[in-house]
């Protein structure tokens, strides 16, 4: 039995902050903002959209894009680290939304969540204990970040992205896979408050801590010493090498670190998938809404071989290597 992606949909606010306004918040530019990101603009929830509004929207167009009614699914993971509350899980609203009647429950893997929440698809999918597994990768990052903090406030934005991933005989869809974590880092890229250990209090709101923090020199050193790595560990599993891959789409967090990435895997730029300039860092729902584009753009197509590669806080990583099988018409 293998794993095939049947069904993708993709949703963002349609609020849209650029770099020109961003300069009007903030000491920055946006030849400052470009060169060092490649991030022109950026989507913005609205006050009243939050994770679940977004990825119920991504959810709903990948169950008609795969043609199947939500009671076809036998299980939703949504992967995030700005659900709509601590508890419950964002699947579970997700899932109640939809009509869905099947176990759901979020993972947490920061900007690597799609891709664990994948694996785990492909787990349960190829095992036979299920059938259609929805995965979405949804954040919005916008509440909470720091909006005086230029290191930050330029690089993330909100958006959602999903995939079902369904049982198939036919060979193609997850064919290698790896996943990692190394925890010894937490400080590198965190939001210091608002959790059991130090919980949000009028103190350290006042501080910033309840904002993400990032270390982005040694996020940017982690993120090129694991990416080209973790791919060509996950292809080397399918049978695969870089030159076999059709399209490369990497998590889009920064455009000097998808040149790395692929400059270690030798593709050339028209075998790489980019639209960070659009979106910015969207975290877990990254590389689904960059596969919703790209098939749209029509650069895969049956029997395309694609390679999607992330890294995250915790610190996390992660590599699929899949061939396309299902239709784009």
């Amino acid at each position: 039995m293998y794993s095939a992606i049947t069904g993708w949909g993709m949703s963002v606010p349609s609020r849209i902050l650029t770099n020109a306004d961003l300069e009007r918040i903030v000491d920055t530019s946006d030849e400052w903002i470009v060169s060092r990101t490649g991030i022109r603009e950026r989507h913005i929830a609205a006050p009243d959209e939050s994770a679940s509004t977004l990825a119920i929207r991504a959810a709903r167009q990948a169950l008609e894009r795969a043609d199947l009614m939500p009671t076809d699914l036998d299980m939703i993971i949504v992967a995030t680290v700005t659900g709509d509350y601590t508890f419950p899980a964002t699947a579970c609203l997700v899932q109640d939304a939809l009509g869905a009647s099947c176990p759901a429950f979020d993972i947490q893997a920061a900007c690597t969540g799609w891709i664990y929440g994948m694996v785990m698809a492909h787990q349960f999918v190829t095992s036979g204990t299920a059938q259609n597994v929805l995965v979405i990768g949804v954040e919005v990052l916008s509440k909470i970040t720091d909006m005086s903090d230029r290191a930050t406030c330029v690089l993330f934005g909100d958006g959602a992205g999903a995939a079902i991933v369904s049982a198939s005989e036919t060979l193609g869809g997850i064919l290698g896979w790896t996943l990692g974590a190394d925890g010894a880092r937490p400080e590198q890229l965190y939001r210091p408050a608002g959790g059991s250990r130090n919980p949000l209090t009028r103190e350290n709101i006042a501080t910033h801590d309840a904002y993400i923090n990032m270390m982005g020199s040694e996020v940017f050193k982690f993120a090129t010493r694991t990416m080209g790595t973790a791919m060509e560990e996950a292809l080397a599993k399918a049978n695969l090498t870089a030159h076999d891959i059709d399209l490369f789409i990497p998590h889009q967090a920064n455009l000097r670190i998808i040149e790395a990435a692929s400059k270690r895997l030798e593709l050339p730029p028209e075998k790489v998938f980019v639209n960070i300039e659009k979106y910015g860092n969207t975290s877990a729902a990254a590389i689904p809404i960059a596969l919703c584009e790209a098939v749209e753009q029509g650069r895969v197509k049956p029997g395309s071989k694609l390679g999607c590669v992330a890294f995250g806080a915790g610190l996390t990583w992660g590599a699929l290597a899949l061939q396309w099988t299902a239709p784009v018409d």
